[in-house]
């Protein structure tokens, strides 16, 4: 698969990024998008939407023309560099000074960059090893040796005011503590080493640092107190800790803005660097991008492109001050089907401190593939493999478009799968997620491509903010949740499966965990994403044989609306009309179908319009495994006992339910059949039959066309990818 499959627009010449970085993948100028206050580009949607695929594209697009760097956030290569000096380093320093050295090679246009303002700051804090010798803490203050001045190269001036700062300040540091005793935070350290950095450096480089760290919160303008406390504000951990972090973000972009600024910058430089961060919905993430948003808020201003993911369609709680997001502005978003990218500028006046963060931002909503990119991904690994009928391929591309509601990475695995497996023309669409699946470069035998993208989307991106303790269990908590389709209802499971545990998570508790991982919500189903309900349904039924566990978990929530319905007198039922008509969908989906039938038959005289939306209710479940006679049973090709009244039921209910999966094609045979059994019903005896004709034909158009009978959030995504 192209790295670009779905991104064609963000990445071409006249595309959303050429603008935003002011260049263009072949090096064409472009006039930039926003000016000199930009906005932070948060790429929202959840697992498998390719965030971070269009992050690498971005860079594999771009980097040879403007500098721009890609950092994964949830990496714990930062923290685990940090761990042998916890005093003196942490993830996000490790973090920036990657970022710094990343650019320090650059051979683009302009050449490479310096970052001596950034390595004032890591200097300083380098006085925090757990050592404190002069010699030790000379020796990580050459970790970042290359970050102040730029090599000698041809036909460039080899460092301007900062030149000899590194050897300057090492060789007076060392001199004038060699052979003392210090303790591991002596000021005696921090002070030889400001005096050794301020002693190197040219008029202008003191100048310089003086107005970047006399700006340090309670500095008062003294470059010197602003780095003893940002010394200071590290060692001390937590929110000092992360206040001289983010210090040095802004010490960074400022390096990076001196690069592009003045004649000399104007001249040689072009376009916008930018970071690229990907899972920036980790701590560490959302602390880089508190940091810049901040100062973009209080009035600092910069041309560092920073293009981030968020999992949370919002962007993230932190934009909003604690408050609920409805109570805040939306953010600017762009959808690339809109074509043109929407105008932004800030909505607070610059200084504004109270302005939510989401001010800042600008949302950027990550693309469904349409049903034609979806149809060639699928077509091209089609062709891949042996010859097959055209048959086999529309029904492989209907499963795979139904199954991934076009999230690209589901599109993927699937279409990859697929490619090789041949689907008999009345399959369920899950059937193909048995279909094996070997990942290139992956030594592994084949495994089903259910259990490769279970553990994609849902254990390789577990909740930010799950507890560790539910970690183990969580597939198999949301895998009980399939069956679920309100809190009521998730709550009964979430009580049964966690029996026994200390820690026990609430229905409220996985319903914020899926927001924040980026799932959708539907008004109707629990899990709001239809794919990924599908596929914990699928293993949900093969977690012991002959689908035992299904068969429990729906007698579980059967037994618990039967109690409630006789203990409250049948009050609503949530997601449902009634709690009866709770009752009767898990009823029917384990094994409870002629029950069903005889409560419909009794039910319908005298109520039709309310009767069908029952029906309705009752028939929006999953199908279980094994052999699916409900087609026959609809067309009254299997034998039913008992009047024609009920008799019929028990065809509609059928044909309905085929409709309401929404796992298998039914189109005009289906609607048909619709028609002519509930005209059939309209030419009864019974109270109200007539007004079953007009239903008749409104469903029976409906289900022509590939509409859903009842709609709700996940339905319509389905429509919508038609």
């Amino acid at each position: 698969m192209c790295d670009d499959l779905g991104f064609e627009r963000l990445l071409g010449e006249e595309g959303f990024f050429a603008r935003l970085l002011g260049r263009s993948p072949s090096g064409g100028s472009r006039e930039p998008l926003y000016g000199r206050d930009l906005p932070v580009v948060l790429l929202t949607g959840g697992p498998g939407m390719g965030k971070g695929r269009l992050l690498r594209a971005v860079r594999d697009h771009f980097a040879t023309k403007v500098p721009v760097i890609y950092l994964d956030c949830g990496s714990p290569l930062y923290a685990d560099r940090a761990e042998p000096e916890q005093g003196a380093r942490s993830a996000a320093t490790e973090l920036l000074a990657e970022a710094a050295r990343r650019l320090c090679t650059w051979q683009g246009t302009g050449g490479s960059f310096t970052f001596p303002r950034l390595f004032a700051g890591l200097a300083m804090i380098a006085t925090g090893v757990a050592e404190g010798t002069p010699d030790a803490v000379a020796a990580e203050v050459e970790r970042y040796e290359e970050l102040p001045q730029r090599q000698r190269l041809r036909g460039f001036a080899a460092g301007d005011f900062w030149r000899g700062a590194l050897r300057g300040a090492m060789r007076n540091l060392v001199t004038t503590l060699s052979g003392q005793t210090l303790d591991p935070y002596s000021a005696s350290v921090s002070t030889a080493l400001l005096d050794a950095l301020f002693a190197s450096l040219a008029p202008r480089g003191r100048t310089e640092l003086a107005r970047i760290y006399g700006a340090y919160p309670g500095a008062g303008g003294q470059p010197e107190h602003g780095l003893r406390d940002l010394a200071a504000d590290f060692r001390a951990g937590g929110e000092e800790r992360e206040l001289a972090e983010s210090f040095l973000f802004r010490a960074l972009r400022e390096d990076l803005e001196a690069a592009h600024s003045g004649a000399v910058g104007w001249l040689r430089r072009v376009g916008r660097p930018a970071m690229l961060l990907d899972r920036a919905e980790t701590p560490l993430g959302e602390q880089l991008l508190r940091a810049v948003l901040t100062d973009r808020r209080a009035g600092q201003r910069d041309r560092v492109v920073v293009v981030a993911t968020a999992r949370r369609a919002d962007g993230g709680a932190f934009l909003y001050g604690g408050l609920p997001p409805r109570e805040v502005p939306s953010p600017a978003e762009f959808r690339p089907a809109d074509g043109v990218p929407p105008v932004w500028s800030r909505r607070a006046e610059p200084g504004a401190d109270r302005a939510p963060l989401a001010d800042g931002v600008l949302l950027l909503r990550m693309p469904l593939l349409t049903g034609d990119q979806l149809r060639t991904e699928t077509e091209r690994r089609q062709r891949r493999a042996e010859p097959e009928g055209g048959n086999n391929r529309r029904r492989v591309d209907a499963a795979v478009a139904r199954l991934s509601g076009g999230r690209p990475h589901m599109v993927i695995r699937l279409a990859a799968a697929a490619a090789t497996f041949r689907m008999p023309a009345d399959a369920n669409d899950r059937d193909i997620l048995d279909a094996p699946l070997r990942l290139a470069g992956d030594n592994a035998p084949e495994r089903p491509v259910a259990d490769v993208l279970l553990r994609e989307l849902i254990l390789e991106q577990l909740p930010v903010r799950l507890p560790a303790e539910h970690h183990e269990h969580w597939l198999d908590l949301l895998t009980h949740l399939s069956v679920a389709h309100d809190k009521e209802c998730a709550d009964v499971l979430l009580r049964h499966h966690q029996s026994g545990r200390v820690h026990r998570l609430t229905a409220h508790h996985v319903s914020q965990l899926l927001t924040d991982t980026g799932w959708p919500g539907c008004e109707r189903h629990f899990i709001g994403d239809f794919g990924l309900r599908q596929l914990l349904v699928h293993r949900l039924y093969g977690l012991l044989p002959d689908g035992a566990a299904w068969y429990a978990d729906h007698h579980l929530l059967r037994d618990h609306y039967a109690g409630r319905a006789a203990d409250d007198g049948d009050p609503g039922g949530g997601a449902f009309r009634s709690v009866v008509t709770h009752r009767m969908n898990h009823h029917l989906v384990s094994g409870g179908v002629d029950d069903v039938v005889r409560h419909l038959a009794v039910t319908l005289p005298g109520r039709p319009r309310e009767w069908c939306a029952e029906l309705l209710e009752i028939a929006q479940a999953p199908y279980p495994g094994g052999v699916d006679a409900r087609r026959e049973r609809a067309q009254g090709l299997v034998a039913a006992d008992g009047p024609a009244l009920r008799r019929t039921v028990d065809q509609l209910l059928h044909a309905v339910w085929l409709c309401e999966e929404r796992t298998r094609p039914t189109g005009r045979e289906t609607a048909r059949t619709l028609a002519k059994l509930l005209d059939l019903l309209s030419i009864m005896e019974f109270e109200g039959a007539g007004r079953l004709g007009r239903t008749a034909t409104d469903w029976s158009g409906l289900a022509e066309n590939g509409q859903p009978l009842l709609r709700c959030a996940c339905t319509d995504q389905l429509v919508r990818r038609r």
